[in-house]
């Protein structure tokens, strides 16, 4: 089935200019052509079409994924919020008091890894040594990379601490390449690196939706 996804400005990749009232036409996992709205649905007539607002970019890298998803517990809401809190449990002492089985490390790496998606992630640096862990971030679609060097402390928001919003992008959206992006509800680029990755309102990886926000 095509899907016609469009936006009120669309951002391809890191080099490319935005382009107002932008569309990305998807096929099963693939991207097959990224235009103008009008182009592509003219091309297409019987596509589905999902309209969001805001800007639609290449879907955003999360780096020191393995300190995310293996070094921090989220504790699961309702059931253990009252005794743990709401917030991430981080830091060797705090993890060992837990005393974490294998089963609920990768319960808490699979609260992780919603959360990333409803932040734009679709794509995760960092190694993981849990196998718990590595099954909730494989079933989860999100890619694995090789780790690489970055400054700072890891966060679930991939643009804390870029300089602009596109350093965090993963890969271009281009005819032929993954079906693999987000949208997020700001005007452009500028408002979204200000305002952080929580303004996402999808977030597609191989051509499904895997976030969207209610």
């Amino acid at each position: 089935m095509l899907t016609l996804h469009t936006a009120e400005l669309l951002v391809t990749g890191p080099d490319a200019a935005p382009l107002e009232a932008g569309a990305v036409l998807v096929e099963g996992d693939r991207i097959v052509r990224t235009g103008p709205y009008a182009d592509l649905a003219a091309a297409a007539p019987h596509a589905r079409v999902r309209r969001w607002p805001g800007v639609l970019t290449p879907g955003l890298l999360a780096r020191g994924a393995d300190v995310l998803l293996e070094g921090t517990y989220y504790p699961d809401d309702p059931y253990e919020v009252t005794e743990l809190g709401a917030g991430p449990i981080t830091g060797a002492e705090a993890l060992e008091a837990l005393k974490l089985t294998e089963s609920r490390r990768g319960n808490s790496a699979r609260r992780g890894t919603q959360k990333l998606l409803a932040r734009g992630v679709v794509a995760v640096a960092g190694r993981f040594t849990v196998p718990a862990v590595r099954t909730a971030v494989v079933r989860s679609g999100l890619a694995v990379v090789p780790p690489a060097p970055y400054e700072g402390a890891p966060s679930l928001d991939p643009l804390t601490g870029r300089a602009n919003a596109a350093e965090a992008f993963h890969g271009v959206l281009e005819a032929g390449g993954a079906a693999r992006f987000a949208v997020f509800a700001v005007a452009d680029g500028a408002e979204l690196l200000e305002r952080g990755a929580t303004t996402c309102v999808a977030t597609v990886i191989g051509g499904r939706l895997l976030h969207r926000r209610r």
